[in-house]
């Protein structure tokens, strides 16, 4: 007999979800959020100061680093209303940051870094380069070690809040294996950021130019956890994605319901046609989907099924955003294919996830060998 499975939220995932969905609802209305597009730097400071007073940059650092002490689920039940209103702030990439020097970090990085990251610092992490290659374990900027120093080459795309961000880690590969490296923004030269356009208009990413750059051999991260922190930072990575794609799923399906009961033709609401409620339906049996897959990988992160979890969770919430995103845009009909239309960001924000740690087909491929054990588990490989 097949082991049951159950999704139940714990008391803290509860009051965390709680008060996540009214502050995402009440700092992060829409017209804000178009509003925020033509700002530079993307999001409020007021509402960022906000968020790290209310302890959620500490919720999955352990109490010794000033964090709460709890886990990556509880980070989801914030993540995921976040979503649903499209917040624009550092939260995704300082999240990232903080688990990776959490797992790969020395214990002198923890210890000065994490506290500060949890009390509002900004993190990073340039994974990414031009190749577009979504395989962690294999970057092509290069370390290379003189002396008491590492000199760095090469360029990182698609890094997250990278201007704003106080601390960055960056892959390299050094010595013929894959590395991490702990940078300030201190130690990167005018000129090495280049802004990049982004499907997702209410993103900030960056390219990185590390050429020139040279930094104390001190700033690599702890070698014999490289491969741990990758498979870490790709599953994380993958689960706030998850959690970011069934909230605005969800929000996209408010969005088509509240037209199909609003908009008439032929003296008739459009909701009451067959040819717009069956798909409305799919979306809606496509969200829950979604949504039941994320919260049972955030139950079962560390698990033995984690792995599997956490693709299928990513796989199920980009399918099922791209879906509603897409109905939502030919629901509205002419309107629906204007800038002015709110479908759009949902559309552009499903491009954006997909981009991100591997779209569908590539981690339905995955997903394959693992299910038939042929030993592909880690999310950098």
């Amino acid at each position: 007999m097949s082991e049951k499975v159950s999704i139940a939220f714990s008391e803290e995932q509860e009051q965390l979800l709680e008060v996540a969905i009214s502050f995402a609802r009440d700092k992060s209305p829409v017209d804000k959020v178009r509003a925020l597009i033509d700002e530079d730097r993307g999001y409020e400071s007021d509402v960022w100061r906000e968020m790290v007073d209310l302890g959620w940059l500490g919720v999955a650092l352990p109490e010794a680093y000033g964090g709460i002490g709890l886990s990556i689920a509880e980070v989801v039940t914030l993540a995921e209303p976040m979503g649903r209103h499209l917040m624009a702030t550092p939260f995704y990439a300082t999240t990232l940051t903080s688990q990776a020097l959490l797992v790969g970090g020395t214990e002198a990085q923890k210890q000065a870094w994490l506290p500060k990251l949890a009390a509002g610092s900004i993190g990073a992490a340039a994974l990414y380069e031009p190749s577009g290659e979504w395989n962690l374990g294999a970057p092509e900027a290069l370390a290379v070690r003189q002396g008491d120093r590492v000199d760095l080459s090469g360029v990182k795309t698609t890094v997250v809040n990278g201007l704003e961000a106080d601390v960055l880690i960056v892959s390299v590969l050094l010595e013929g294996a894959a590395a991490l490296v702990l940078m300030e923004q201190s130690q990167i030269p005018e000129g090495a950021w280049r802004r990049e356009v982004s499907i997702d208009e209410t993103r900030r990413t960056f390219a990185l130019t590390l050429d020139g750059i040279s930094v104390p051999a001190n700033q690599l991260m702890d070698a014999s956890q490289t491969h741990n922190a990758l498979k870490h930072i790709g599953k994380v990575g993958c689960l706030l994605l998850a959690a970011d794609m069934c909230g605005a799923a969800q929000a996209a399906l408010d969005y088509i319901v509240e037209y199909l009961n609003t908009r008439k033709q032929f003296d008739r609401l459009i909701g009451s046609y067959q040819a717009l409620k069956h798909p409305t339906v799919d979306v809606l049996c496509a969200m829950e989907d979604a949504r039941s897959h994320l919260y049972y990988a955030a139950g079962e992160f560390g698990g033995p099924q984690g792995d599997i979890a956490v693709r299928m969770a990513k796989v199920t919430a980009q399918d099922a955003l791209a879906f509603a995103g897409d109905r939502a845009i030919q629901f509205h009909g002419g309107f629906g294919f204007t800038y002015d239309c709110d479908a759009q960001l949902y559309r552009r924000r499903a491009i954006w996830g997909q981009s991100q740690f591997g779209d569908s087909a590539y981690h339905r491929e995955k997903l394959a060998a693992m299910l038939f054990d042929q030993g592909v588990g880690a999310f950098e490989g």
